[in-house]
């Protein structure tokens, strides 16, 4: 279980410092939040846990592709917002669109 904490506050801490680095410079913000610290923490816990190549390939391969459907995301928001929508609005139709291209993407596979 303290591994399990250990490993929550580590996130959340990584999560936490882009939203306050962000607060002041927003660029930077986005630059922290858009690097792949989730990804590279979830493999290292996963090779922690369990320290298999072919799992570790397998993840990092279904990740690439995840990955994918989740950036038109970051274009449908700003542009959203830019044209006056509120920002729950744009946030909820970003994950909806999200949702939906992963929906398309696990049909199609």
């Amino acid at each position: 279980m303290l591994y399990l904490t250990l490993k929550a506050l580590i996130s959340g801490i990584l999560i936490a410092a882009a939203s306050e680095i962000a607060k002041r410079y927003p660029g930077f913000g986005a630059l922290v939040a858009s690097l792949p610290l989730v990804s590279v923490l979830g493999m290292i816990w996963l090779w922690r846990d369990k320290p298999d190549p072919r799992t570790m390939a397998a993840h990092v391969g279904a990740t690439f592709w995840y990955v994918l459907p989740s950036l038109p995301m970051f274009l449908l928001i700003p542009a959203m917002l830019r044209h006056g929508a509120p920002f729950w609005v744009s946030l909820v139709a970003g994950c909806v669109l999200t949702i939906a291209l992963y929906a398309a993407m696990t049909w199609a596979a």
